[in-house]
């Protein structure tokens, strides 16, 4: 253990340009030390004290997982971030993201590496000690890394968006006099990720950069459709401009996996995302429309919408609530589609009002993709044995959400 701790305390969480593994030092140390040792040990004895060394080397590697665990950006906590509005709220710098991507591919190494070491242990050790060379709570400690670095990474991203949501929600949309070019919230946000997309695209690796592009999808179409119900009046010339800038929202993500140069896996995420915005451009065209046939399009554009929704629109247009009833009333005839408790809208436009919050686990939500089957397919086309037994891992682990949800909530808890 103390050779660990000098080898995470000399890491410098930085890898030098042009490196081909993405790999973390300190990881490959590790086994170097663990393969050196396993030679003396196993030139000297194949016996109990053989599998008493490989116990050690399990508990070494779940010590290095925890290190690397504990090196991922955390939330805001304490005073300070709750009087901020950054309470739990994970901020990553440049830095940080490629840090976060050095972990994701140092766990996918050690994840590798640690079952072909119990491969090599077994075949050496005495047959009665064969069995019992299991490396499957270390690997499950791996995966549980990847998971939480995927997850922050995609977090770190929203973040970042913050500031544009709330930029978006003070365009004075009710007294716009006429439509421009696209909202410089918009261009904010496409600056973001290209400072962001291109690096992640180049460090993580086909499989994993499709399952952040996966999370970053589920969070951000629904967000987008739910920030617009935090704006105050929208009037027809508001409506047009947001229209535009949600097409121009569209296209920037979109375009990550091209900003990526990883367009090979990105058919899922584009269609979620068309779809997800494409809710917006039609929540945009609702509110366009004349009152007289506004449920009339309503329903039709948005038949899964329900009555909170739809009088949240009326506000929207500017429609006062005494006057708004005959028109509820003729939505209520033609019948409102699910509710659905996901979508918390505001009562009333305040800045204060909390960020959207999307699903944990995507891959359990409908629509939300990749289906668990699509995304291990995806490792195995990708020819990564060892990064589809490690993604089944981290479904494995984001599923049991729903059976257990105090257990996984570990991963995202600093």
């Amino acid at each position: 253990m103390e050779h660990l701790e000098k080898l995470v305390q000399e890491e410098t969480w930085d890898i030098e340009e042009g490196s081909q593994t993405n790999i973390l030092s300190s990881s490959m140390q590790v086994f170097l030390i663990i393969r050196r040792t396993l030679k003396r040990c196993s030139a000297l004895t194949k016996s109990q004290t053989l599998f008493d060394m490989f116990k050690v080397f399990r508990k070494i590697l779940k010590a290095y997982a925890t290190k690397l665990f504990a090196r991922l950006p955390k939330g805001g906590t304490g005073i300070v971030a709750a009087a901020t509005g950054m309470d739990g709220q994970i901020k990553t710098s440049d830095r940080d993201e490629r840090i976060i991507c050095y972990i994701v591919n140092t766990a996918e190494y050690c994840q590798k590496t640690s079952d072909e070491l119990a491969e090599n242990v077994s075949k050496i050790v005495d047959p009665q000690f064969a069995d019992k060379i299991d490396m499957s709570e270390v690997q499950d400690e791996f995966s549980a890394v990847i998971t939480k670095a995927l997850v922050t990474l995609v977090q770190g991203i929203e973040t970042k968006f913050d500031t544009e949501m709330a930029a978006m929600t003070r365009v004075p949309w009710g007294t716009l006099e006429s439509v421009g070019d696209q909202s410089e919230y918009v261009n904010v946000i496409n600056t973001i990720l290209n400072a962001s997309i291109p690096v992640l695209g180049r460090l993580l690796t086909p499989l994993y950069f499709q399952f952040f592009l996966d999370k970053l999808a589920s969070s951000l179409g629904p967000r987008f459709y739910l920030n617009i119900f935090k704006c105050k009046l929208i009037s027809e010339t508001g409506a047009q401009q947001m229209l535009l800038d949600t097409q121009a929202v569209k296209t920037i993500l979109l375009d990550i996996p091209s900003l990526g140069k990883q367009t090979s896996t990105a058919s899922g995420y584009s269609k979620f995302v068309s779809r997800e915005m494409s809710k917006a451009e039609a929540l945009l065209k609702v509110i366009l429309s004349p009152l007289d046939s506004v449920a009339d399009t309503y329903c039709a554009l948005l038949p899964e919408g329900n009555p909170t929704e739809f009088q949240r629109i009326l506000d929207l247009k500017g429609l006062k609530r005494a006057d708004q009833q005959s028109i509820l009333d003729d939505y209520n005839k033609r019948g409102s589609g699910t509710y659905s408790t996901n979508a918390a809208l505001p009562a009333t436009p305040s800045a204060s009002v909390a960020a959207p919050v999307t699903s944990a686990n995507p891959s359990t939500t409908p629509g939300i993709i990749p289906l668990k089957e699509e995304l291990v397919a995806r490792a195995a086309a990708l020819g990564r044995g060892a990064a589809s037994t490690g993604i089944r891992r981290i479904l494995a682990l984001t599923e049991s959400t729903n059976k257990d949800p105090g257990a996984f909530r570990k991963l995202f808890t600093g």
